[in-house]
């Protein structure tokens, strides 16, 4: 039996506010700086970059019933993305000479969107939130969106490092349906491998793969 009450479900909302900008590049930093580390480093600079590339349209929240930001979900279309800045953001916080370095190798980490599809960006919840429900809540929201906005799939790539992660998105019904070496790249990015899973919005898409829920 667990002691204390149930932790409420977290509320959902499109996007942040300007003044959640540091906030919510914390909370990106601190999920992401094992990947980011060689290519942002030191922490502050790290933050300033991140504050400023950051896209709120871009992203889902989820809260307390008191408004705090406990987590996001960035999603990509062919758009734009979570994380938008490019050579001149990196610019204005480590110099040309640091930015003309990193943006090629931040490039890399691009990925291209197939029609119809939505990339889950990132997903990435407080540190005192995290084991309460906050990560799959935001996964079953970036799949909510999905259906609405019409896409017939949601796709995501998760590291060899995170399996927790990747536990977390075989039991909300995505499926592998490839992978990436990153060969020397692994000296600059701190992992190997990634896994690229999909999660279908209508089952008759799946090809015969396991049918999915919609959300």
């Amino acid at each position: 039996m667990r002691d204390g009450p149930e932790p409420h479900a977290p509320r959902i909302t499109i996007g942040f506010a300007a003044a959640e900008r540091e906030l919510a590049a914390r909370l990106f930093w601190s999920a992401f700086q094992g990947k980011l580390w060689r290519l942002l480093a030191p922490e502050a600079s790290a933050i300033a970059f991140i504050s400023r590339a950051l896209c709120p349209d871009y992203a889902i929240a989820a809260r307390a019933g008191d408004g705090t930001l406990l987590g996001l979900a960035g999603f990509k279309t062919g758009s734009c993305g979570l994380l938008a800045g490019g050579p001149r953001d990196l610019a204005r916080v480590y110099g040309w000479p640091g930015a003309l370095w990193r943006a090629p190798l931040l490039a890399l980490m691009t990925r291209r969107i197939g029609p119809g599809e939505l990339l889950m960006d990132g997903i990435f919840v407080a540190e005192e939130a995290r084991g309460q429900g906050v990560g799959t809540a935001l996964l079953s929201a970036i799949k909510a969106h999905a259906v609405a906005q019409g896409a017939h799939s949601v796709r995501l790539d998760v590291v060899d490092t995170n399996r927790r992660a990747q536990a977390l998105y075989l039991r909300e019904g995505f499926v592998p349906v490839g992978g990436e070496n990153l060969g020397l790249l692994r000296h600059v990015f701190g992992f190997r491998s990634t896994t690229r899973m999909v999660w279908y919005c209508d089952p008759e898409r799946a090809g015969g793969r396991p049918a999915c829920r919609r959300v």
